[in-house]
């Protein structure tokens, strides 16, 4: 069964045609199934995505059995997906990527596959100046109209700069890491574990949030 309108295939094979380079999406599943209860969703909008465009690549891996590329891709748990071009950008979703959460994943192979980063001008020298490490997790619901947001500019900060990884968590899949970093409100922002905001802030604000946790 289709999970995408002929209008909306229409509309995306818009958006992905003259992208430059491929996308390679990398799956990691889980035989933990309280956690994978989405799996087979999180594969039917990946192949729905493929056959839209023939630069989108899609490869599977098991968390458990897959050591070697989970490692190298530093995925901490599954379902996980990795976005990146020809090498590791700093971008992941931990959940399915669905409800309001499809346009990030959209935006973002858009984004890798034109090679663009699409950052305020005045920020963008700030952002590649950054030379210590920054882990962004930014926890969503997919019913969160406010989250999108918030997602992309962490991914987006995360293309720019081989230093700051950047990770969407699904709030209602990873119940443990939500209760674990006192999740009450969505958007929340956590920065390299110790530093947090709720919101959608605007780019320069966030950045601003970064810096100042890494002072």
């Amino acid at each position: 069964m289709a999970l995408l309108s002929n209008e909306d295939r229409e509309y995306l094979k818009g958006l992905f045609t003259g992208m430059k380079r491929n996308v390679n999406i990398l799956l990691f599943t889980t035989e933990e199934k309280e956690f994978c209860t989405f799996c087979n969703d999180i594969k039917s909008i990946l192949d729905e995505l493929k056959s839209i465009s023939d630069k989108i690549q899609i490869q599977e891996f098991s968390f458990e059995n897959n050591k070697e590329e989970v490692a190298k891709y530093d995925v901490k748990r599954g379902p996980a997906l990795v976005l990146m071009a020809d090498k590791d950008l700093g971008v992941k979703f931990y959940g399915i990527p669905a409800g309001y959460e499809f346009s990030s994943l959209v935006e973002d192979i858009v984004d890798i596959g034109n090679d663009t980063i699409s950052i305020d001008e005045g920020l963008i020298e700030t952002v590649k100046a950054i030379s210590k490490p920054v882990h962004i997790q930014v926890f969503v619901t997919h019913t969160c109209p406010y989250c999108p947001p918030a997602v992309r500019t962490a991914h987006k900060f995360a293309m720019a700069n081989e230093n700051i990884k950047a990770d969407m968590i699904d709030s209602n899949t990873f119940f443990d890491y939500a209760n674990k970093y006192g999740v009450q409100g969505v958007p929340r922002v956590v920065i390299n574990e110790k530093h947090h905001f709720e919101g959608a802030l605007p780019e320069e604000e966030y950045l601003r949030q970064i810096l100042n946790s890494i002072l």
